[in-house]
């Protein structure tokens, strides 16, 4: 399992990654709600331990731009902020859970366990579906106005990756990482893969849903008028 912990207090992230690696969990952290956001916008991780008070970006900002751009990561709110206004004010910005500091490390094990085990319950649909295109990831099968898509694996990753997030706007290192893991080629492969992608998907129809946003990354989506005045390029 990897956790991202967002988190600029150092003793609470060593005696996290101590108790958590020694467990068999793959670990990563960020001092700072900016590097947090960067790291859990454009890499997977099964669940985010976030801390409120941060430099630069305070958690709720960070978890309400992280929903905003359609990642459903699971987040746990890690803080000493222990009011009522202030839990429901976490589980309004997009909270799963709310854990109050000092905490017992046992206990925050079992609701990570718990919290990962209902996402990956509720979240995997294996049936996608954006307009008139679907997706069967279970049968890696693509459809399009009656007719079935003939994609290559790369082209299949990225279609999952971009249908799940429909219509949020996909970052170039979030589909960079769903292909290539964390060793990306040089150049520009990633364009090539998207051009591959439309030529299945939007190719042979009138209507084009893969979309790009200039200097950002790709969404899928129907295309609307109001998305032109916000410098989208089919």
């Amino acid at each position: 399992m990897r956790v991202l912990v967002i988190e600029d207090n150092l003793s609470v992230v060593t005696n996290l990654f101590e108790y958590f690696e020694a467990r068999g969990y793959t670990m990563d952290a960020a001092p700072d709600g900016v590097t947090g956001l960067h790291l859990a916008t454009n890499q997977e991780f099964d669940v985010v331990l976030l801390d409120w008070m941060l430099p630069r970006m305070d958690g709720p900002e960070v978890l309400g731009r992280l929903r905003e751009v359609g990642r459903d990561t699971p987040v746990i709110m890690l803080t000493a902020k222990d009011e009522l206004p202030d839990k429901i004010a976490g589980f309004r910005a997009g909270a799963d859970d709310y854990v109050t500091k000092p905490f017992q490390l046992p206990e925050l094990e079992v609701r990570i366990e718990a919290l990962v085990a209902r996402a990956k319950g509720r979240g995997r649909l294996t049936l996608l579906r954006v307009a008139d295109l679907t997706y069967d990831v279970s049968k890696l099968e693509a459809e399009r106005g009656g007719r079935i898509l003939a994609l290559y694996p790369a082209s299949r990753k990225l279609l999952e990756v971009l249908m799940r997030a429909s219509p949020a706007t996909v970052p170039r290192e979030r589909l960079e990482h769903a292909v290539w893991g964390d060793e990306p080629p040089d150049g520009n492969m990633l364009r090539s893969h998207i051009y591959d992608l439309r030529q299945s998907v939007d190719g042979p129809f009138p209507t084009k849903l893969i979309q790009t946003v200039s200097r950002v990354g790709y969404r899928i989506a129907e295309p609307h008028s109001e998305d032109l005045e916000r410098g989208l390029e089919n």
